[in-house]
């Protein structure tokens, strides 16, 4: 049996009164996608439990069969797995975003969209003036912070233990990305060891204010990264791998640390396609060549899109409708195409959570899905989309159960 994933990451959406109540997966022309629909299974799957936040890390991890409630210990951990960086036991990783904060409000969580040599270089300033030695009031070693350069506005802050870090599960961070145009005051770090990371965001915005690379960036007319923003922190976690538990092999195509990250863990081989950005601006139709070829030495293929949930983030109908429109014709349909080729397959598709554009924030719901190929009876829906997916009976109220049946 051959295996296809493909993630629209954060495409369900809610209806809007500019597309004439419309969700703009509705909206977008997906004829591969609603091909899929008429000859498979749609239905909806809740992939974040209600005491986690809605992020791709919890979703992610949901999506791909493993219960986050057991298995989730944080976001940076996740993605230090694809950047190379080895946590050793009772060290940390803290997501490290380079962010536009203007008058105490975040107005920007990408920093204009950073471009990686800028972001490299502010965040090699944070690693000489900050990076080093953490030290105990009586001066003891306790233990050593590393900042390293990640894709653009995303970058990790480790702190290696030389006793125990001052973290614990109760030590929480705010996603900048959920707080929009809203006033940060009230989502600064809390919790165990907080103080540590509310100074180093404090000594940013020193540190950044007259950087070089963001005077460049004013010159440029391009927004200059303000501080950094520290949350998402957690130990490494422990998860089985994939092949051990379905004895089906895996392959991940993603240009964001996190889901490549996710897919490494679980043993997959990790597949870069060198024109894709994780953003907008992506090469969609080198993601769907890279997918053909690659399901050709494996079980299974996972092919995640970022740009959807980028568009929700900046808050355009236009784009998000056109990244799906982009996913259909160059990824699904390519894929739908060739997979029949095969004697035996399947294809899910499937966002990780929802991505709402009016409030440019991830949220709590479940998600549409559908499942397509051998063995899947048709349940009765004509498109791919929210409407069509709580229409129908199929529930999974824990998104992990959903592997389960797409694989059985």
């Amino acid at each position: 049996m051959k295996y296809i994933i493909v993630i629209p990451d954060g495409c369900a959406d809610d209806p809007q009164v500019s597309l004439g109540g419309k969700t703009p997966l509705q909206a977008a022309i997906r004829p591969a996608m609603n091909a899929a629909a008429k000859m498979g299974m749609v239905g909806l799957s809740n992939n974040v439990p209600a005491s986690l936040t809605p992020a791709s890390d919890v979703a992610t991890l949901s999506l791909f069969g493993y219960d986050p409630m057991e298995v989730y210990t944080g976001r940076a951990p996740l993605e230090t797995v694809a950047m190379g960086i080895k946590l050793n036991p009772g060290d940390w990783a803290i997501r490290c975003n380079l962010v536009n904060v203007v008058d105490g409000v975040m107005k920007d969580f990408t920093a204009g969209h950073i471009a990686n040599e800028d972001g490299k270089e502010l965040i090699n300033t944070l690693q000489e003036k900050l990076g080093g030695e953490v030290k105990s009031p009586s001066g003891k070693v306790v233990g050593v912070l590393e900042f390293h350069a990640g894709v653009s506005y995303r970058n990790i802050l480790v702190y290696r233990s030389k006793e125990p870090a001052p973290f614990a599960k109760e030590t929480k961070g705010q996603p900048p990305h959920d707080i929009p145009d809203k006033a940060v005051a009230p989502y600064l770090p809390s919790g165990p060891g907080c103080e540590l990371l509310k100074e180093i965001m404090q000594k940013s915005q020193a540190l950044f204010l007259d950087h070089k690379v963001n005077k460049k960036r004013i010159a440029e007319g391009h927004k200059p990264a303000t501080q950094c923003w520290l949350w998402g922190m957690g130990v490494s976690p422990v998860l089985k791998k994939f092949a051990d538990v379905h004895n089906v092999n895996g392959a991940i195509i993603s240009a964001v640390d996190l889901v490549r990250g996710v897919g490494m863990l679980l043993g997959w081989n990790r597949i870069d396609v060198p024109t894709a950005t994780g953003y907008l601006d992506t090469d969609y139709a080198a993601k769907g060549r890279y997918a053909i070829e690659a399901i050709k030495n494996h079980d299974l293929v996972c092919v995640h899109v970022e740009a959807p949930d980028e568009a929700s983030h900046e808050g355009r109908v236009d784009a998000k409708i056109e990244a799906l429109e982009q996913i259909d014709r160059h990824i699904v349909a390519p894929l739908m195409a060739v997979l029949p080729s095969y004697k035996d397959w399947r294809i899910l598709i499937s966002p990780d959570h929802r991505t709402p554009v009016q409030t440019r924030a991830h949220s709590h719901g479940a998600v549409p899905f559908v499942i397509a190929g051998t063995g899947i009876l048709a349940n009765g829906q004509e498109t791919y989309d929210e409407v069509a997916a709580a229409a129908s009976s199929v529930l999974f109220a824990k998104g992990h159960d959903l592997m389960k049946v797409f694989l059985k």
